[in-house]
C-alpha cells in the first residue's frame, strides 16, 4: 500500500490482536481506535500490511453502500486479516460486487422477506417449546446453551434452508469448525469443503422443486440458468453459517439478562415493547471479535481529511458504529425503550446480512418463551465462572449454567 496521502500525517498503524474477552466487555483496542478518530489504520494478526478502519456511523454506512469500495478486488491482493481462513474464494458471494452479487441474492430473496420468515414462525415456536419442555422436565441445573440456545438456531436455519432433520448434526459440526480459527486453517477449509459437497448434492436434488425453502429456490435458479451450481453452493454455505451465528448472539443476550436481572425483570413486566428491547440488546452486544471482511477502495476517496488511495484495504466496524454518540445518545447505556434505533448489527448496504429478520424472530421467541416459561431462571455459577468461547470469531458463552 502507498504511504502517500494528503499533506496531513497518516495516523499510526495500530496492532489489533484477537483477544478472548470476558462476557460482554467491549474491546478496549476498538474503544481506543474510536477515540483516535473516525478513520484510523490497523494491522490484524494474519495476512499482510495494514488497512484503514472506519468507525463512525455515517462513514460505516457510506463505505458499505458506496460502489467506490468493492469486495471483489480483494481477490487481487494480500491484505491484513483476522484469521487464516479469511482468504477469499473466487466466486464466493461475500466477495462479489453488484450486479453479480445482486443476482445471487435475488435467487433466495423470497425466503428472507418478512413473509418468508413468517412461514417458519409457528414451526420455530413449536421447536423452541419442545426444547424448553425437555430442559424443564430434566430439572435444574442445566446448560442453557446446550439445551436451548445451541440447538434452536440450528433447527430454525435448517428449517428455512430445507435441510432434513437427520443431517442437521453434521451441518452444526461443520459450522462450528468454520467459525473457530482455533482449529487451524486446514480444519476450517476441510469443513467448508465437506459442507459444500453436501449442499451440492442437496441443491442438485431440488432442481424441480417448487418449495419455498432456500435449497429449493437455489435448485430452481440453477435449473433455469440464473446462477451456476458453484454460486448456489457458496451462497448456501454462507447462509447456513450465518444462521447458526445466532447461537452466540443469543448466548450473549441471555448472559447479559442473567447478570443484569433488572433488565430481565423489566422485559418480563412489560412484554409489549419487547421487539424494541431486543433491537436495543442487538445494538449493544459486542457480538464479534475485531472486524469481518475487508473492502478495497476502487478510486481515491477522502474521509475527514484523510485520503484513502485506490487499492487500499478498508474495514468497517459495525460495533463502533452502534456506539456512535451522534446517533445513539448515551450509547454505553442499555435503553430498552430506545427509539429510533437504526443499529447496523446486521450490516448495511448490498452485503447486509439477509437473515436479519430471521435473527430478530429467533431472539424475540427466545426472550418471550424463556422469560415466561422459566421465570425464576438465574445463573448457577458466579458470573465470572461462565466460560466463553476461545479463539472464536463470533463471541458467546461456551456454556451458560442456569438454575431456577
Amino acid at each position: 500500500m502507498s504511504e502517500e496521502t494528503v499533506s496531513r500525517p497518516l495516523p499510526p498503524v495500530r496492532e489489533w490482536p484477537v483477544a478472548d474477552l470476558p462476557g460482554s466487555e467491549f474491546d478496549p483496542v476498538l474503544a481506543g481506535l474510536m477515540c483516535e478518530g473516525p478513520v484510523t489504520r490497523i494491522a490484524l494478526p494474519d495476512g499482510e500490511g495494514w488497512a484503514w478502519l472506519v468507525t463512525g456511523y455515517d462513514d460505516v454506512r457510506l463505505v458499505t453502500d458506496d460502489p467506490r469500495f468493492g469486495r471483489e478486488a480483494v481477490m487481487e491482493r494480500q491484505v491484513t486479516r483476522l484469521a487464516p481462513h479469511f482468504v477469499p474464494a473466487r466466486g464466493a458471494v461475500g466477495f462479489l460486487d453488484p450486479p453479480d452479487h445482486t443476482r445471487l441474492r435475488g435467487a433466495v430473496a423470497a425466503a428472507f422477506t418478512a413473509r418468508g420468515v413468517e412461514r417458519v414462525r409457528e414451526r420455530s415456536r413449536t421447536l423452541l417449546a419442545g426444547l424448553v419442555d425437555d430442559m424443564v422436565a430434566a430439572g435444574p441445573p442445566a446448560d442453557l446453551t446446550a439445551a436451548v440456545l445451541g440447538p434452536f438456531p440450528v433447527a430454525v436455519i435448517c428449517e428455512l434452508m430445507g435441510v432434513p432433520d437427520a443431517d442437521r448434526g453434521s451441518l452444526h459440526t461443520w459450522t462450528r469448525l468454520v467459525l473457530s480459527p482455533a482449529h487451524g486453517a486446514d480444519v476450517s477449509e476441510r469443513a467448508t469443503r465437506e459442507m459444500s459437497a453436501y449442499f451440492a448434492d442437496l441443491i442438485g436434488s431440488r432442481a424441480r422443486s417448487t418449495a419455498e425453502d432456500v435449497t429449493s429456490l437455489l435448485g430452481a435458479a440453477v435449473g433455469r440458468g440464473g446462477i451456476t451450481e458453484e454460486e448456489a453452493v457458496g451462497l448456501a454455505v454462507l447462509l447456513q453459517i450465518g444462521g447458526e451465528a445466532v447461537t452466540n448472539n443469543s448466548g450473549q443476550m441471555f448472559h447479559l439478562l442473567l447478570t443484569r436481572p433488572e433488565l430481565a425483570e423489566r422485559l418480563r413486566s412489560a412484554p409489549e415493547p419487547r421487539a424494541a428491547a431486543v433491537d436495543e440488546l442487538l445494538r449493544w452486544i459486542p457480538h464479534r471479535n475485531a472486524v469481518g471482511l475487508s473492502r478495497i477502495a476502487l478510486e481515491d476517496v477522502e474521509l475527514h481529511g484523510v485520503r484513502i488511495r485506490a487499492g487500499d484495504a478498508v474495514y468497517v466496524s459495525y460495533l463502533a458504529a452502534n456506539r456512535d454518540p451522534g446517533v445513539f445518545p448515551d450509547p454505553e447505556a442499555i435503553d430498552l425503550s430506545r427509539g429510533p434505533n437504526p443499529h447496523v448489527s446486521f450490516g448495511f448496504g448490498p452485503h447486509q446480512c439477509p437473515a436479519g429478520t430471521l435473527a430478530r424472530l429467533e431472539a424475540e421467541l427466545l426472550v418471550d418463551t424463556l422469560l415466561e416459561r422459566v421465570p425464576g431462571m438465574r445463573l448457577a455459577v458466579p458470573p465470572e465462572e461462565v466460560p466463553f468461547k476461545r479463539g472464536a470469531l463470533i463471541r458467546g458463552p461456551e456454556a451458560l449454567p442456569v438454575t431456577w
